[in-house]
């Protein structure tokens, strides 16, 4: 895929209020960790993520893409009215129907000829999005949209650490250790083609691969229990709901594997789509996971550290946010500069890998 008239007008995000550190939740599984013998410090050490950032408890996941959105807007040009097409792209969502982009565009009060729906694909959603309005826009059927996600970890480590402290296996630990990096926050990227404010940020192209045979080994989702929910988590849910929980699991090893060989496979592809050749590329922001999976595709890749910008050490993983919220922090304090080549790796789980090129 390739591009000559879409532009990043603006980038936008929320954190939420509320910081979680690893040795809270370290304290929260002591229990856990005194059968195993985990000595103290073990999440921050096997993660690198020292604290991450979770809503309040009920926070409305559209109040936070609005949030952000808003935050776009006020950075660009254009008026809510301009925007043509909005894509919510989160993992969570408020509801199976209807879209929450819906809610999102009622807030703002977007164009009401506006194209509105929601878009899902594991922590690639937000970049996906943007292919989808860069899509629009270089065909020429709309000047500008936006893409928006808001993630909260909150309620899935309150089930996942309860499950912990119930079994207390190695096993179960291992499979829920990318759980506990979870972090919650909001993003927008307001997406044009140009001809509001003549932006650079232009998006040069992109490449996706698939590797769908691994797509078992990360999952979260709902499950029937066959028992109660043990206290407190009983308290929140009537006797009906009790009967479903979410849950999420990981091999968290075989996703950093096969990743990696992904990452690399979509990367060389990424520089033969632009005709760059690596060294040309000033800086990247990958997807945000911990400092294993950091260090790893950084290496196989051949980028020096310098080059990225990262943000899991004090915000974890925030599955679709982390990318374009990276970004914009990455912008906001200097590191990315207008004339860059920029790329954004981004990979989820399915496995999907998808990078984009811009010329910032």
């Amino acid at each position: 895929m390739k591009y000559s008239r879409v532009h990043i007008e603006s980038l936008g995000y929320e954190l939420p209020p509320v910081v979680v550190t690893s040795d809270e939740l370290e304290e929260r599984l002591r229990p856990l960790f005194e059968r195993l013998q985990f000595p103290e410090g073990q999440l921050a050490t096997l993660t690198g993520i020292e604290e991450r950032r979770w809503w309040e408890e009920g926070y409305p996941l559209s109040e936070g893409a609005i949030a952000a959105a808003r935050k776009a807007l006020d950075a660009s040009p254009l008026a809510a009215e301009d925007i043509e097409c909005v894509i919510y792209a989160g993992v969570c969502r408020e509801n199976f129907e209807p879209a929450t982009a819906c809610a999102v565009a009622a807030g703002l009060g977007v164009n009401p000829d506006a194209s509105v729906y929601d878009v899902s694909n594991a922590c690639l959603g937000v970049l996906n999005g943007i292919v989808d309005i860069a899509n629009r826009i270089e065909l020429g059927q709309i000047r500008a949209g936006l893409v928006v996600s808001c993630e909260t970890a909150r309620e899935i480590n309150d089930i996942v650490i309860e499950r912990l402290l119930e079994t207390k296996t190695e096993e179960m630990f291992r499979s829920s250790l990318a759980t506990l990096t979870g972090g919650s926050g909001a993003a927008a990227v307001l997406l044009s083609d140009g001809s509001f404010s003549g932006t650079a940020r232009r998006l040069v192209g992109g490449a996706n691969r698939a590797a769908p045979e691994f797509h078992d080994l990360c999952r979260w989702g709902i499950e029937r229990v066959e028992k109660l929910l043990p206290e407190p988590l009983a308290q929140r849910f009537t006797p009906l709901a009790q009967n479903f929980t979410q849950f999420m699991t990981t091999d968290s090893i075989s996703v950093l594997k096969y990743g990696v060989e992904l990452g690399q496979r979509t990367w060389y592809a990424l520089l033969q789509r632009l005709g760059w050749a690596r060294d040309q590329i000033d800086k990247v922001i990958c997807h945000q996971v911990g400092s294993g999976h950091r260090d790893s595709i950084l290496k196989v890749l051949g980028i020096p550290a310098e080059k990225d910008y990262s943000t899991f050490r004090y915000l974890g993983n925030i599955g679709t946010v982390s990318l374009p919220l990276t970004a914009a922090l990455a912008e906001e304090r200097g590191f990315l500069k207008p004339g860059d080549r920029v790329g954004f790796l981004g990979i989820g789980s399915g496995l999907n890998c998808l990078m984009l090129g811009w010329e910032w």
